[in-house]
């Protein structure tokens, strides 16, 4: 059955049929189809029946060799070049955060013939499907993650490779070329000089400021001296203002707030402790470049909001330049409340919105104290299938329970409004969007996961200005136009924006320093331990 699949298979390639992956229902088909337009070419010779049962488990391979005639890449006068550009580009890896031996350099070197084609073959289409889409499928590492990286660009990528004169330029372009994947390919790199050497006294737990006098003190001035951050002192115990400095500038080379106090994060950091020591930086920068890979087929260089979840910010970016930031509260920590991550298009601004209770909020939190009373929750409409407001007196509350409650609640657009004066529309099956609050106090908070979900914004009006910038000349006044209707008013957004929420916790800030952030839902820490399993953290790997 073998034979006869793979003869599928090169008969839609050979009658032009095979545009990309190959399915091997369709292979199937082709064996006995209801018409046929063009004879398909069954004869093929020994070596080319070789080569298509030897990549015929990798559709990608199938769908490249089907197209190009069942030719050789790695062989003959050229394939010299072609195997010298596969084997850099894997021995580069590490580069990208990915262990080369995950595609098995020591196969590489068994001169011509079928082995060493398939062996490059396999090795190279592994390297493309990595660097173009990621290691893994984010799902099913955490199914709060909804993000669907591209998987159709390697048998492209290889008839580019194979048709170039530099082969090693189109494998140096696979990966994304984005400038914070570039900086964060630089912070993997080039941090060994923040490793602290063995053997010094550990800095005491505390929180250390200028003016504070501790043999504390002496410690975490050694381990700065160590790398290189800290000058002499009249008194090593006293933290003076040279000290200060030297701690900020610590702080902004780890990626740490740069406040100069040294407390328990760049204490530990010093320390080499594992949570916010030198290694978890490194896997905090592997797993932003894994998803940076998931968002290959995004246009970031296009202007887009970036809601950055551990971040607790929401910023307005075009061509790696940032033209707008607020403050934003996330999801809390729970499963029914975390923000997912996706990326979806932003076409309304609703000035004056109404709050359409989500039936979750509404039958676990408003239904309960409706059956106690009626008339609580009196800032809220009750409405039925239709859309019409119903008067409460004719409802037995204590009829329904979650499972069969047949209404929706709703509040009316007012200055209390828990969506505030505008919310920011982009569709997704997961209801979520960005909204104003009442609840200011928040955004005072260092960590602000405190909504059911949604973004709340810390500037919300400024944000609908930026956005609205691009179809009038007075934003300002096209929204409160709106505002002072009182009405629920949509602006449309022409045109749309593309909104990424995402979960970085490195990331590179406009002075081009990573970052580091908690990892808030622990989904960081569930991708590591899924890079894990594929070899990564390994002594051979990374």
């Amino acid at each position: 059955m073998m034979d006869r699949w793979v003869a599928g298979v090169l008969s839609l390639a050979f009658a032009g049929l095979l545009p990309g992956v190959v399915p091997r229902a369709a292979a199937q088909e082709a064996l006995f189809p209801v018409s046929v337009s063009v004879a398909p070419r069954l004869d093929f010779t020994r070596d080319q029946m070789a080569l298509a049962m030897a990549v015929s488990d990798d559709p990608d391979l199938a769908a490249f060799y089907g197209s190009n005639g069942l030719r050789p890449v790695f062989q003959g006068p050229e394939g010299a070049a072609r195997r010298q550009a596969a084997q850099a580009a894997i021995a580069g890896a590490p580069r990208h955060g990915i262990p080369a031996a995950r595609y098995r350099p020591e196969t590489l070197d068994v001169g011509d013939g079928l082995a060493s084609e398939v062996a490059h073959a396999r090795a190279l289409s592994r390297l493309l499907r990595d660097l173009t889409g990621g290691v893994l499928n984010p799902a099913r590492v955490d199914p709060e993650i909804k993000r669907q990286p591209p998987r159709d660009r390697v048998a492209g990528l290889l008839m580019r490779f194979q048709q170039a004169a530099d082969p090693a330029a189109v494998l140096a372009g696979a990966a994304p070329n984005h400038p914070a994947y570039l900086t964060l390919q630089e912070a993997l790199a080039g941090r060994a000089d923040l490793a602290v050497p063995a053997g010094l006294p550990r800095i005491p737990e505390g929180v250390w400021r200028a003016g504070v006098r501790d043999p504390a003190v002496a410690a975490l001035r050694a381990r700065l001296a160590s790398i290189g951050m800290a000058g002499q002192a009249g008194d090593d115990a006293v933290f003076d203002a040279g000290l200060t400095e030297a701690v900020v500038t610590y702080q902004r080379a780890a990626g740490l707030p740069d406040d100069g106090v040294a407390g328990p994060r760049t204490i530990a950091a010093l320390n080499g402790d594992g949570a916010t020591g030198r290694d978890a930086r490194q896997r905090a920068i592997i797993v932003a470049l894994e998803r940076m890979r998931w968002m290959g087929a995004e246009d970031l260089d296009r202007r887009h909001v970036w809601v950055n979840i551990p971040e607790f910010s929401t910023t307005i970016v075009e061509g790696g330049t940032e033209l707008f930031r607020t403050r934003s509260v996330m999801g809390k920590d729970t499963p029914e409340m975390r923000t997912p991550e996706f990326s979806e298009m932003m076409a309304n601004v609703v000035v004056n919105p109404s709050w359409n209770v989500p039936r979750s909020i509404a039958v676990r939190d408003y239904l309960p104290r409706l059956q106690a009373n009626r008339h609580a929750v009196s800032h809220l409409d009750v409405v039925d299938g239709r859309g019409q407001v119903l008067s409460r007196d004719g409802i037995d509350f204590s009829a329904y329970t979650a499972a069969n409650f047949p209404f929706r609640l709703r509040q009316k657009p007012s200055d209390d409004n828990a969506l505030g004066v505008v919310k920011f529309i982009f569709p997704n099956p997961w209801n979520i969007y960005l909204h104003d609050t009442p609840s200011k106090h928040l955004f005072a908070n260092r960590v602000r996961a405190d909504s059911n979900g949604c973004i709340r914004i810390g500037d919300p009006v400024d944000l609908a200005h930026a956005l609205l910038s691009r179809q009038t000349d007075s934003p300002a006044a096209m929204f409160q136009r709106a505002r002072d209707s009182g009405r629920e008013t949509w602006l449309k957004l022409t045109p749309a924006v593309p909104v990424h929420l995402v979960y970085f916790t490195a990331w590179p800030g406009m002075d081009g320093r990573v970052r580091l952030f908690n990892d808030i839902y622990g989904r960081d820490a569930r991708i590591w331990a899924a890079l894990e399993a594929e070899g990564f953290g390994a002594p051979s790997g990374l």
